[in-house]
């Protein structure tokens, strides 16, 4: 799967089969269903998921934790605009 494609599955009902647990909380971000993708990640102990939990505590607005998810995924924090983080992300975890 690529990118484009994952972008488009996100205007089904349900995600593709498959997805990691990382990949799958960035495709109920990309819905807006945000308390559905933070489930997903925060039982994660993975860098990956805690790469997406800090994209998530972005998004929300709450940069202090998700300053904590950047350190646990050992990235530096982002100043991309969300949109270009979460497509930055996506493309990596595929």
């Amino acid at each position: 799967m690529d990118i484009e494609s994952f972008e488009a599955s996100t205007r089904s009902d349900t995600p593709p089969d498959g997805l990691t647990p990382s990949l799958a909380s960035l495709w109920h971000q990309a819905r807006g269903e945000w308390e559905t993708a933070h489930k997903l990640v925060q039982v994660e102990n993975d860098k990956e998921s805690a790469w997406v939990h800090a994209h998530l505590h972005r998004v929300e607005g709450d940069l202090q934790n998700a300053g904590y998810w950047y350190r646990r995924a050992e990235r530096s924090q982002s100043t991309l605009p969300l949109d270009e983080e979460w497509k930055e992300i996506v493309s990596a975890l595929l």
